[in-house]
């Protein structure tokens, strides 16, 4: 085997490995980010010397901006676990040049999201009903798990709807099953941010489905999704998590409490932004962040159950009370490249006779649901406060261009733009 196809062939299991173990084992997506790593030192000579295409580098410079916001964190009150973060997000720029030159097939991305989304649900449904947790939470915590189970069944989700033709029946019903235990899993986790997540999600996927391929019947695809969301929400698990959340904001309204889930998010809140507005431009820091709350806390100016977070469970949020806007900036920039690079424009997803190619269309739409995902589930977690959250879209966003640029090359199509 030539050098050339055995990177090749590393870089299609790397797309498999990072979304196919992100949930069946202890920091699963770092299995296939360390293959990738190690394929991307070892192929340096080769792809050091090709050039990549505009997308990659601008990709490249949204990774190092966050790299260089999470390098404002390092310092003696963290210790060297400071530099943690923004490590990962630049070693994961080798790895994202490797994929460049070593392009994955598109089929291996789509057999890992599948194996991904039924682990979520399989994990799920081992810890609740064999072990008898609560709430299930993978090997991270419930919130985080549950969330990206329900990512990738979304992602499964739109691989079955948009490739529908192209599957024997045999793969639709796997996919179908992927679809089923995503939401199990997320079901099982209870996290009830990932739902809020579906609000802003399926209808921009359902809009940007019937601009590109004119099929409006999708429209009642998406309300059958809104009945199946209805009918779910009388899950006694899911009802129950619900009614909760209805007491907890009324009891929060009528007593101030931040002692439950919500009112805790809400104080959380209203603290980060009041300590935004104080330092607009460039923040209290992680620790002034820290010290700040404790002075607050103990002048009674705040609730004390925001010393039990060191984030304010909202993205944005906690980003403009530790960074300002220097930092809510560097986060859209993170979040609208992606959205940008992925967005299904012509050349991105017609063939040279101008025929929609449902492949490239796939790859087009799950780019977007990346970013677009995250800014759901970060209205009421800071998701990239957790490795899981990290690692999963730092190295997903790069095996979704490759992919998507393997698949043009393919059919003999100009380059994305």
């Amino acid at each position: 085997m030539t050098a050339q196809r055995w990177f090749g062939n590393c870089a299609s299991l790397g797309a498999f490995m990072v979304p196919g173990l992100a949930l069946w084992l202890p920091s699963g997506y770092s299995h296939g980010a360390l293959l990738l790593l190690l394929a991307a030192l070892a192929s340096a000579p080769t792809w050091w010397r090709r050039p990549a295409p505009r997308a990659a580098w601008w990709l490249m410079a949204a990774f190092l901006c966050m790299a260089g916001l999470w390098m404002l964190d390092v310092g003696t009150a963290w210790g060297m676990g400071s530099m943690e973060r923004p490590v990962k997000y630049l070693l994961a720029l080798p790895c994202m040049f490797y994929l460049m030159t070593f392009r994955p097939r598109a089929a291996w991305l789509w057999t890992g999201i599948a194996v991904g989304a039924m682990g979520g649900g399989l994990v799920g449904l081992y810890q609740t009903g064999v072990l008898g947790l609560p709430r299930a939470n993978g090997y991270t915590n419930a919130i985080q798990y549950g969330n990206l189970s329900l990512l990738l069944a979304v992602m499964s989700g739109l691989v079955l709807v948009v490739q529908w033709r192209r599957w024997v029946l045999l793969q639709r019903v796997l996919l179908a099953v992927a679809v089923a235990l995503g939401v199990v899993g997320s079901v099982l986790s209870q996290s009830r941010g990932g739902w809020l997540a579906l609000v802003l999600v399926l209808p921009v996927c359902a809009w940007l489905l019937v601009r590109t391929t004119g099929q409006r019947r999708i429209y009642w695809g998406l309300g059958a999704l809104v009945f199946a969301a209805v009918a779910l929400s009388q899950v006694p698990a899911v009802e129950r998590r619900l009614d909760e959340a209805r007491q907890e904001l009324q009891i929060y309204q009528e007593r101030g409490d931040g002692s439950s889930s919500v009112g805790q998010r809400l104080v959380h809140w209203r603290l980060a932004w009041e300590m935004g507005r104080d330092r607009p431009l460039i923040g209290w820091g992680r620790a002034g962040y820290i010290e700040e709350k404790e002075r607050r806390v103990a002048a009674g100016q705040a609730h004390p159950s925001v010393l039990e977070y060191g984030h304010a469970h909202n993205e944005v949020l906690d980003l403009f009370a530790k960074r300002g806007l220097l930092g809510v900036l560097l986060l859209m920039v993170f979040y609208g490249v992606p959205l940008a690079i992925f967005w299904p424009t012509d050349a991105r997803i017609r063939d040279g006779s101008g025929k929609v190619d449902n492949e490239s269309l796939s790859l087009c739409l799950v780019g977007v649901l990346l970013p677009l995902s995250y800014i759901g589930f970060g209205l009421t977690q800071v998701f990239l406060a957790h490795n899981s959250g990290n690692m999963f879209y730092l190295f997903m966003c790069p095996l979704v261009l490759a992919a998507l640029h393997e698949r043009r090359a393919r059919m003999g199509c100009p380059r994305p733009v």
